[in-house]
């Protein structure tokens, strides 16, 4: 498997828990692009594809997937 596709499955498989802070949608869509770009750039660095591509990508999907979700969505034992 190439390296653009390996980090693409690392990234979806990352989704639910990029979604996992605050409870606005505001809010869980700027903490989940934060945290999706830092491990988006993380994961790009290290499979090659650049970590400024890894980070447009991560931020992108944290940022969707923070705003899609509810904070109902999750149990994290609280």
């Amino acid at each position: 498997m190439s390296h653009p596709k390996i980090a693409t499955l690392l990234l979806a498989a990352s989704l639910p828990l990029l979604a996992g802070c605050g409870y606005s949608p505001g809010h869980r869509a700027l903490t989940g692009g934060a945290i999706g770009a830092g491990a988006g750039a993380i994961i790009g660095g290290a499979t090659g594809m650049g970590a400024g591509t890894g980070a447009l990508i991560g931020a992108g999907a944290g940022a969707l997937t923070g705003a899609a979700t509810s904070h109902n969505q999750l149990n994290l034992g609280n």
